[in-house]
């Protein structure tokens, strides 16, 4: 089975700007989580409605970069997965984190600097 896009992460500067703006622009939802504000009711999963779309996240990250749009890959095995994006040409930006209670994420750039998330949930839906 081909690894399917699970969530998105919109980077920025002032995440209660942006969320303001989403809100305004798109109808979202949003609740604060530690330096993220989490989309409540779009896609599947913790805080989303079940509704169509996957779920997603504004980031405040407090340094660069700071202006990013990334899409989170579910993989089975975030080392193997890097390894091997690595043997093909990619390489690893961040490697594999813990998000408390919810699972494991990392970066990586494709051979042209494009940067992707790879995600890992402790629970699968």
């Amino acid at each position: 089975m081909a690894s399917p896009v699970v969530h998105f992460e919109i980077g920025c500067k002032d995440a209660a700007r942006n969320s303001a703006f989403y809100a305004s622009l798109f109808g979202w939802s949003f609740e604060l989580m530690g330096p993220s504000q989490m989309i409540t009711n779009i896609g599947p999963g913790p805080g989303g409605t079940g509704g169509p779309g996957i779920g997603g996240h504004l980031n405040q990250l407090g340094h660069p970069p700071h202006n990013y749009v990334t899409v989170y890959v579910q993989v089975e095995d975030l080392a193997k997965t890097l390894a091997q994006a690595e043997k093909l040409g990619g390489k690893t930006v961040v490697p594999p984190q813990e998000v408390p209670g919810m699972g494991h994420f990392a970066w990586f750039t494709d051979p042209e600097g494009n940067g992707i998330g790879l995600w890992k949930p402790m629970v699968q839906w």
